[in-house]
């Protein structure tokens, strides 16, 4: 995954921070997330679900409101009217920059916005709600005890969250307001409406008035035992693969096409700067992360070099063993290969003619299973060590390295 940093106006010319995860290759759609109430476009549920959707070929959008983050503006200033303009604004910005959103993400009172915007975003085929009130006065719930206060004084500064907020009685009044039956009744795309049983924030009651009040097409996921904020990484990775298959029927499916730079044959390895390590591998119209596990710095995000390397050779060699099997009509019914790569002294390999003190070595298993004989079983085995990989690292390889300049804008 490549993350994109960036800001845009609001419509008062603020400009709101914004980040743009991308995907290995072309996008096969972009997606816009809208986070919680108070919550910004860092919290660990927009940043899991926006990573996951990226390894289903999703782009997304995520932002944060006026007067949140790092955007600019005052967040006293702000009510859910004009999170519903941040929204439009920021669905603008991708459709003029790279292309419409043709997913909508909204979690808790972010879930009301898109269903109150959606209808501001023709090109939406798409609308997913997580945790989301039917009511968005129902945000109030969270300062109940001052909104007297508020309504009497004109504004008051509350903890959220252990965090302080000002909150003004514009705020009540606009959320008050804000009634979504309409926007539901007629929203004209398809539905994903996710929410946790127990969630005690807001009830589960909230999502069957959003379901009900909905037309076709229209689905309902329960979040089982998750909270309402998605602080468990599975709940928030649960949701971004629901998303990504149940959003695969409304949406047109891209072309395949392979990256004209990297023709078949050839691989192009190159860094996301995602991570310390993370690597991109093209390879025709496949699409691959190498990275480094997290003891080591890494985000453990795919295999290491030296497992692509076994796994080259396991893959090999047990291709090698099918082919000659099937030719010669052996009855070998599956074939693994267990590979693992250490270092060894010199002295210890008996085929080893070199002055090295240490050498690499592969140790690789192989399992062959069905109704075989031994003569049979010893042909497989010698055939695995004609497998073509196998032979280039047995041989003395040429590696020839060049610099390749790029002209420095």
């Amino acid at each position: 995954m490549r993350s994109e940093k960036f800001t845009f106006p609001n419509a008062q010319g603020e400009q709101l921070a914004a980040t743009l995860d991308w995907p290995l290759g072309k996008p096969t759609a972009f997606a816009l997330l809208a986070h919680c109430f108070t919550c910004g476009q860092d919290n660990l549920a927009a940043k899991r679900i926006a990573e996951r959707l990226t390894i289903h070929g999703i782009a997304v959008l995520r932002f944060d409101f006026t007067g949140l983050g790092s955007s600019e503006g005052e967040f006293a200033n702000t009510h859910f009217s004009s999170n519903i303009e941040d929204l439009v604004a920021a669905a603008d910005h991708l459709r003029a920059a790279h292309g419409p959103a043709s997913i909508l993400i909204g979690h808790s009172l972010g879930g009301a916005a898109v269903l109150a915007a959606a209808h501001r975003i023709p090109e939406a085929r798409a609308v997913v709600t997580i945790g989301a009130p039917y009511d968005p006065g129902h945000v109030t719930g969270l300062f109940k005890e001052h909104v007297d206060t508020i309504r009497e004084q004109g504004e008051l500064e509350v903890k959220l969250v252990g965090r302080p907020f000002t909150i003004k009685k514009a705020f009540l009044d606009d959320i008050a307001a804000a009634k979504l039956d309409s926007h539901i009744a007629g929203l004209r795309k398809a539905l994903l409406v996710f929410h946790a049983p127990t969630d005690s924030f807001v009830g589960i009651d909230n999502a069957s008035h959003i379901f009900l009040a909905a037309k076709h097409p229209k689905s309902f996921v329960s979040l089982d035992k998750a909270d309402h904020l998605l602080t468990k990484k599975d709940d928030a990775v649960y949701v971004a693969d629901v998303i990504a298959a149940w959003a695969e029927r409304y949406l047109d499916k891209p072309e395949v096409m392979t990256e004209a730079e990297v023709e078949a044959g050839l691989v192009l390895v190159r860094e996301t700067h995602g991570g310390k390590f993370q690597q991109e591998i093209l390879t025709g119209p496949h699409r691959m992360l190498a990275d480094e596990p997290e003891k080591l710095g890494g985000l453990n995000s795919g295999p290491g070099p030296y497992d692509f390397l076994l796994a080259g050779l396991g893959a090999c060699t047990s291709m090698t063993i099918r082919l000659y099997a099937e030719f010669k009509k052996i009855p070998l019914t599956d074939v693994s290969v267990r590979l693992s790569h250490g270092k060894i002294h010199s002295k210890d390999c008996e085929d080893c003619d070199t002055k090295v003190s240490m050498v690499d070595h592969i140790e690789r298993i192989i399992t062959l299973e069905g109704p075989l004989d031994d003569g049979q079983r010893q042909k497989l085995m010698e055939i695995a060590d004609k497998c073509p990989v196998h032979k280039t690292l047995e041989s003395q390889v040429d590696i020839h390295t060049e610099e390749r300049r790029v002209a420095s804008s």
